[in-house]
């Protein structure tokens, strides 16, 4: 009895809940949910990068000129703002990124209440704050919880806006989703199309010309925007080589086989017929097109690069759970309250079992030694600034948010990212004079000669299939340096005199 009257006092009025309110619960789940990961050190190694950029910007080099990385301007500049602002806090950018998720599934929210009820949109908006904080490692802030932070309201836009003006505004926030994550624009694309289609079969093809147009013209101005900075300073190719054909080049490089899209893709296509036969999604319906057409677009972004991983369904996952989530209330089964109570259930034990495990850690790890914050990345450049204070030639080729530490920078630009100096297919696009991987690392261990190496301990120094890169890296640590000390599970090497 107990149980039942806590979780309907949980459980919130759907008929008069309020827009405010709804934020205020999605961000504390958001929170709670994400909470304990704001003290590691890095949870995935494309966010440590992130910072890295953003850092190089707020010194005052424009990414691509001193520093590295394979995405659009957009997600260095919010990293840059955030550091400018709060200086060097893991605490103040993972705190943001939880409101990135909250803001992404407020949308879902009013996305779910335009097509169907409040009720819908609300626990569609807490599945989409779970999709995008628990699972793998994208407790972290990735280029796609920012990316689908402005692609969302600008769906929405498109669903609810009437006006003009609407449908410019739309575009210019699916424009900065685009300029954050490029491969988002294939579903800027269809959904472009789409509107066009759809008010030429009502045989309004002016307004069809006039909406698609706006939209069009929304996404160009924010595209010139990131661009304008490198024109203005004669450097506009490097901007065209870096955002968009370093992008197609990695896409049909890392490109694998479509059959590891098979289950995905099956499984999707058993829901959205099932959906129909039974009739629990009006397919008629223009708001249900658009957001299906938005769902495909990011299917067919996958299908263009031949993987999925737990970051790209970020893209996926607060679209396509609205329909979901209609489904599921037509279904006679989860009508009855006693699976409604389990379902509730669900969602506050034993979904979030990462986060209490990670609670359970962080905990333990402020009792062993004194902080929250923890991880080699954290670890190691401590160690450096108590024992080597003023060597700053260093290479992390694993824990590299450790540059951030110790206030240096990679030895090259390849090195941003450490599996970037094994990309060789992406040298030409940053002016690399070296053209292999190998290349690459003789320059850096024979020119550069870092004093100190940094790696994973008992860990691949790069992906296996890359053998000739991990024997080389091993055979040159064995002959020039020699193991000075192991922190947590970090191996830190000193070069030999």
């Amino acid at each position: 009895m107990k149980l039942n009257k806590l979780i309907k006092s949980l459980t919130p009025n759907y008929a008069i809940i309020g827009d405010h309110r709804v934020f205020t619960l999605l961000l504390l789940a958001a929170t709670l949910l994400r909470f304990p990961f704001f003290f590691r050190d890095y949870i995935d190694r494309d966010e440590s990068t992130f910072i890295l950029m953003g850092q190089s910007w707020v010194d005052g080099f424009l990414p691509y000129t001193e520093l590295w990385d394979l995405k659009p301007p957009i997600t260095f500049l919010f990293f840059a703002g955030i550091i400018y602002v709060f200086g060097k806090s893991f605490l103040a950018i993972r705190f943001i990124g939880a409101l990135l998720v909250a803001a992404t599934a407020f949308f879902t929210f009013k996305i779910g209440t335009a097509i169907d009820t409040k009720k819908v949109g609300f626990w569609a908006a807490m599945a989409a704050v779970a999709l995008q904080s628990l699972f793998g490692s994208i407790q972290g802030v990735m280029s796609e919880h920012l990316c689908m932070t402005f692609f969302m309201p600008g769906l929405w836009l498109l669903l609810e806006s009437k006006r003009y003006d609407g449908h410019l505004l739309a575009g210019i926030l699916i424009g900065l989703a685009v300029m954050t994550k490029l491969n988002i624009a294939y579903t800027a694309l269809f959904l472009g199309l789409y509107l066009f289609y759809y008010f030429f079969s009502k045989k309004e093809f002016l307004k069809g010309a006039k909406t698609a147009l706006l939209y069009g013209v929304g996404i160009l101005i924010i595209v010139a925007a990131t661009f304008l900075p490198y024109y203005g300073s004669s450097r506009g190719e490097i901007w065209w080589n870096s955002v968009v054909l370093a992008a197609l080049e990695y896409a049909g490089a890392r490109r694998s086989s479509i059959l590891n899209l098979a289950p995905t893709f099956i499984v999707l296509g058993i829901f959205f017929v099932f959906a129909w036969k039974k009739k629990y999604l009006d397919f008629r319906d223009m708001k249900v097109q658009l957001i299906l057409v938005a769902v495909l677009g990011a299917l067919f972004s996958f299908a263009k690069a031949g993987r999925i991983n737990s970051h790209y369904l970020i893209q996926l996952h607060p679209i396509l759970i609205v329909l979901v989530a209609i489904c599921i209330t037509k279904i006679t089964f989860f009508k009855r309250w006693k699976y409604t109570r389990g379902f509730i259930i669900f969602f506050i034990v034993i979904l979030p079992a990462e986060s209490y495990l990670e609670y359970y850690r962080i905990v333990k790890h402020k009792i062993e030694h004194g902080t929250f914050y923890n991880g080699e990345g954290i670890a190691v450049p401590q160690y450096l600034q108590k024992n080597h204070p003023d060597e700053k030639n260093v290479l992390f080729l694993g824990y590299h948010i450790g540059y951030w530490g110790i206030d240096s920078k990679p030895p090259t630009m390849s090195a941003t990212h450490p599996s970037n100096i094994c990309r060789n297919e992406l040298f030409p696009y940053y002016q690399n004079p070296r053209k292999t991987g190998i290349e690459e690392l003789t320059y850096i261990m024979t020119a550069i000669k870092p004093a100190i190496v940094v790696t994973r301990t008992n860990r691949l120094k790069f992906d296996k299939k890359l053998e000739a890169e991990n024997e080389y890296i091993d055979r040159y640590l064995e002959n020039y340096y020699e193991l000075e000390t192991q922190v947590e599970q970090a191996d830190i090497y000193k070069r030999l005199e």
